[in-house]
Order: structure tokens, then sequence, then C-alpha cells
């Protein structure tokens, strides 16, 4: 491909994402019916012997691709959680990718690391977190992961060096290392401990109440039955804004039961947390100025394309401890001097993509503004939602909805009408929700989060619902 053969498929291409987000994903399905090897069926067995037209390429994004995929930007879509995008943070990764840069350290790119610096401090801002996690605090600092899974892992190894005093690092023995956690965390949570060598018996899923949340009395409980057993309590992970159910674990008391024994905890606010942008909704950082580490991603209800989640820590030593390996081609005299931060060292690849660009341009092309109003808009719908719901006796709402997430099914106990109500709108496919189970019951998810989605959707699922 030429430079003039690039400008004139960039430009289609850009009117074809353009034509895309404006609409045309609206006239499509959510979701479509095919069965595993039906897209594969669709393309040629074997690679091309010869380099093919840009036009034969573009045909087949028509013809493959588009009926294919499910539709994350449609305005009825109400499923696991919201995954916007800009035209701001496209035209920020269009960037990074034709820059090519490998970020790994600040020698291969000062601009990739200062400007990720920077954007780590204006969200902290944006957010209200505490100035612990800044960067030019004594001990914090933030980093942009690819997502919140490979936080809470870097966050589990800084925990697993600080427990042992780095010990870890040279005998690899983690046997009398415990986590903690209740059974509405994500599943990367339990995914993390296994990779840093913590088996499911060194686990303890601690008891959740009525709201689903953590019940502190039993983190203490458990946590003093180990220690009083020769274990080491290492590592407690609280949720603001499960998955499931959209529970507020109550930090600020967990944070003392953690401060007591020693243990690092890590605040997981990957789906919710964004919320704080909305100064009044604030609330949702509550406890985090007592935690060692925490998450959010701007790739869920902010509008920055995926890949980009965000994490902090009050103790970049113990990250750093954990994660730092300096062969002689990685040395520098910048990063040797403390002047520099290499990214490499705060995860878990070496390499790394210029991700901040696309927050950046986000911030400056759109405005906060524009993401606050996203908040503020699908929390009032969601509310609305559920006054509906409220008001039909064929329903119940089953969890708390303080957000923008509803969690329904069919009132009684059998289970079976809420599963078939699922899978039958589902398989219209005109909306996408979500099943979950919270405390051995079926419920239907609905989150409220797609850029594109205006009240009339919401309406149109509530009439599919009730019919």
């Amino acid at each position: 491909m030429t430079p003039d053969e690039f400008r004139r498929a960039g430009y289609e291409l850009i009117d074809l994402i353009a034509d895309y987000l404006d609409g045309g994903v609206a006239e499509r399905p959510v979701m479509t019916d095919l069965a595993p090897g039906d897209v594969r069926a669709l393309l040629p067995e074997h690679p091309p012997t010869e380099p093919e037209s840009w036009a034969a390429v573009r045909a087949d994004v028509d013809r493959v691709v588009l009926p294919t995929i499910t539709h994350w930007q449609h305005p009825n879509w109400f499923a696991y959680f919201p995954a916007n995008t800009t035209y701001s943070s496209i035209l920020g990764e269009l960037l990074s990718a034709g820059l090519g840069v490998q970020g790994m350290s600040w020698v291969t790119s000062p601009a990739c690391t200062e400007i990720e610096t920077l954007m780590l401090d204006w969200m902290l801002e944006l957010l209200g977190l505490p100035d612990r996690f800044r960067s030019t605090s004594e001990h914090g600092g933030g980093v942009i992961q690819g997502s919140a899974s490979e936080a809470v892992l870097v966050a589990i190894l800084a925990a697993r060096w600080k427990a042992t005093a780095g010990v870890v690092n040279r005998l690899g023995d983690t046997s009398r290392l415990v986590a903690y956690t209740t059974s509405q965390a994500h599943s990367s949570i339990e995914k993390g401990l296994r990779i840093a060598g913590i088996g499911t018996d060194r686990v303890r899923v601690i008891e959740h109440d009525e709201r689903f949340a953590m019940r502190p009395e039993a983190l203490a409980h458990a946590i003093e039955a180990d220690i009083e057993g020769g274990l080491i309590p290492f590592f407690v992970c609280t949720t603001h804004g499960t998955t499931s159910s959209m529970a507020f674990d109550p930090t600020a008391v967990v944070a003392e039961v953690c401060e007591r024994a020693g243990a690092w905890l890590h605040v997981d606010g990957a789906m919710s947390g964004i919320a704080a942008l909305a100064p009044e909704l604030r609330w949702v950082n509550d406890g985090i100025e007592r935690a060692g580490s925490y998450c959010t991603n701007p790739h869920k209800w902010m509008g920055i394309n995926f890949d980009c989640s965000l994490f902090w820590t009050a103790d970049r030593a113990a990250l750093l401890g954990a994660l730092s390996i300096l062969p002689e081609y990685l040395r520098s005299a910048a990063a040797e001097s403390g002047a520099a931060i290499d990214y490499r060292d705060w995860q878990v690849p070496l390499g790394r993509r210029f991700r901040a660009l696309k927050l950046w341009f986000n911030l400056r092309l759109d405005g906060v503004g524009a993401a606050q109003e996203r908040v503020r808009r699908d929390v009032a719908l969601a509310q609305e939602f559920a006054s509906w719901v409220a008001a039909d006796d064929r329903f119940e709402i089953v969890a708390p909805h303080p957000l923008n997430l509803v969690c329904i099914r069919l009132a009684g106990d059998d289970d079976a009408p809420t599963e078939a109500l699922i899978e039958r709108i589902n398989t219209a496919g005109e909306f996408h929700v979500t099943r979950t189970v919270l405390d051995g019951r079926t419920a239907l998810r609905v989150s409220i989060g797609a850029r594109t989605t205006e009240r009339a959707n919401v309406e149109a699922l509530w009439a599919v619902l009730r019919a």
C-alpha cells in the first residue's frame, strides 16, 4: 500500500466509522443469529498468494464484519457494562497507531511517558481521588493498564512482594499468603490470584449482606483465624460497583481491618468509578483514601475506546519491587537518576502503546462536561426505569440501584420465567441484556450506559419486557 492509497482508504474508513456511529449502528440488530464457525465459513480457508485491493477488503468489511459483530455501540445495548467510544478518542487511537511508538521506557519516547503521567494526574483531579495517588507525591503514582484484570494482577503482585519483604522474588513461596474478597467480586480477582501462585485454598470468600456488600466483621474474623493458623493475610479486594449487582463494599471500615492485619487493600472501581466525574456522585470514592491501590475504566462509561484502564498506587516501591527487572539493554541514565518513570516496571508486559493520546484528545476536544452529562443522563434513566418496574407487581427489583444498573426478575420463586424472558429478548436481537445470579436467584441486568441510548430506547425495552 502506497501513501496515496493509504490516504484514500483512510478517508473511506473514517467515513464508514462516522456513518456507523452516527445512526448506522441503530439500523442493525444488536446481536446476530450465528453458530460457531459461521464467520470463518464466509472467508477463504487459506491466505492470499498475492496482495488484494482495498476495494476487496472494504467489500468484506460490509459482507463479513459488520453483519456478524455484536454491536456494543447500539442504542439498545443494555448488557454487561457500557463500552463507549468517542470520535475524539478514536482520533487519539489512530495517531497512536500511526506514530508506532513503543513506550516501554522514558528513553523510548519521552512524550509517551510524560503525557501518560499527566493524564493520570488530570484524572485524579477530575475524579476527586486522594493526593497520595498523585505522581508528584512521595510514594504514589498512576499508570494506564489494558484492563482492570491487569490492574488487579499488578496490585496482587505488589501486595505479595510487600508481605514477604521481597523474599517471594527469590524463593517464589506463596504457600502462607491468604487473600480475601466476596462472591460478588469480579472473576479477574481469582484469575489474578491464580497467576500469582495463590491457590483457591488460600482465597477466603467473605460473606456479603443483603445489599451484596462485604461484611467487615466477617472479614475480621477470617483474618484473625488465619493469623492464629500461622498464615499471612496479604491482600483484600473491595469493589465499588460490582458487575453482577453494582454493590459497594464498605471500604472505609474494611480499611481499618486491613491496617490492623498489615494487608494490602485494592479497590476495584472498574465499572462505576467514572461516576465520580460528577461531583454529586463522589460518594463512589468513599474509603479510597486508605487503599493501597485503585483502578477505574474510562473505556467503559467515559467514552475512551478500549483499552484504557487507570491504575493508581500509594506504594510504588512495592510495585517496582515486584515488577522491575533491569537487564543492561534497558538501563538509562534518566531512569537511574530517578528523574524519569519507566512504565515497563508498572505492568506485566514489557512493551506498551501510546494509550494516553486518546484520553488527552478526549479531554481537550470533548471536555469533561460531555462525560459528566452522560453519567447524569444514564443515572436518571436508570432511576426512571426502576420506578416503572416498581409500579408493576409482575416484576421485582432484586438489588440496590444507586447508579445505572437495575437488576430485576419476574416475581415469584421460580427462576424459569425470568430465564425464558432473558433468552427471548436476546434471541430476538433487538435488545441485549445480561443474566446473572444473586444469592441463588436468576436476575436480568439492565445496564444503561451506551453513548447512543436515549429515553426512547429504555421505554422500548420496558415495553418488550412488559409484553
